[in-house]
């Protein structure tokens, strides 16, 4: 995609813009964030927020399209931040950002319904097109954290809970969408996941739509979560390559 290019094809200037607010704690980091985005001619931040409860507050007052939460911050974390704006029904999609890969409020996010996570040290590119992508409608998940998702939530547990009996929303997939699900869940992209399994990339698309609409998910991200809770993933640790 050039900087030109939107996700639905080219941009002109002057065109909507991706509505964004950031929230964290840490004042320069929101300003340095802030400026990284308004590089692209396609966003405009709207908002800031030190904690949950404002962002909160400014998501239901601005609607914007994205929210880019820190997890750790003071008074309302942004877990609860999360849960409150996805239970509220607001358009604003939450792209979680964690600084280390093993942050324990990732899964609590994820769970209450962030779109997708990203570490913050990810370069400015991978920003930018992340917030583009949750704008879009699609999910972005770091496939650094996943792994780690995966081998701590499903592996040797971590102190975390043991996966529940398998949802009955996962029976209803094929074989190879099952296939599809795990590798996702895993932290591959659409391009990965059809090299590994030999398969154009537009029939893994298919698939995740297939999968999406038989598990009643609205997004990878949710896909995801109802995977590790719903015993999909196999019993692997660290030592198995995550």
């Amino acid at each position: 995609m050039s900087a030109a290019d939107g996700p639905g094809g080219p941009w002109e200037p002057g065109g909507p813009k991706v509505r964004v607010v950031v929230a964290d704690d840490d004042a320069l980091l929101r300003a340095g964030v802030s400026l990284v985005l308004e590089t692209d001619d396609r966003i405009e931040v709207v908002g800031q927020a030190a904690d949950g409860l404002a962002a909160v507050a400014l998501c239901r007052t601005l609607l914007p399209d994205v929210v880019l939460m820190d997890v750790r911050m003071p008074g309302v974390d942004g877990v609860e931040a999360t849960r409150r704006i996805v239970a509220a029904g607001l358009p604003t999609r939450v792209l979680v950002l964690t600084t280390f890969h093993h942050d324990d409020y990732v899964w609590g996010a994820l769970r209450a319904g962030a779109a997708g996570f990203l570490l913050k040290r990810a370069s400015a590119e991978r920003l930018v097109d992340a917030v583009h992508t949750l704008a879009a409608g699609e999910s972005v998940l770091d496939p650094a954290v996943t792994r780690d998702l995966v081998a701590q939530v499903v592996g040797s547990g971590g102190g975390r809970p043991p996966p529940e009996p398998e949802d009955t929303r996962l029976a209803q997939l094929t074989a190879r969408e099952r296939e599809v699900l795990r590798l996702a869940a895993e932290g591959r992209s659409n391009q990965e996941i059809a090299a590994l399994l030999v398969l154009a990339e537009s029939t893994v698309k298919t698939h995740m739509k297939r999968i999406l609409a038989k598990i009643d998910a609205r997004d990878r991200a949710q896909a995801v979560a109802i995977s590790y809770r719903g015993g999909l993933m196999p019993h692997r640790g660290p030592a198995d390559g995550f």
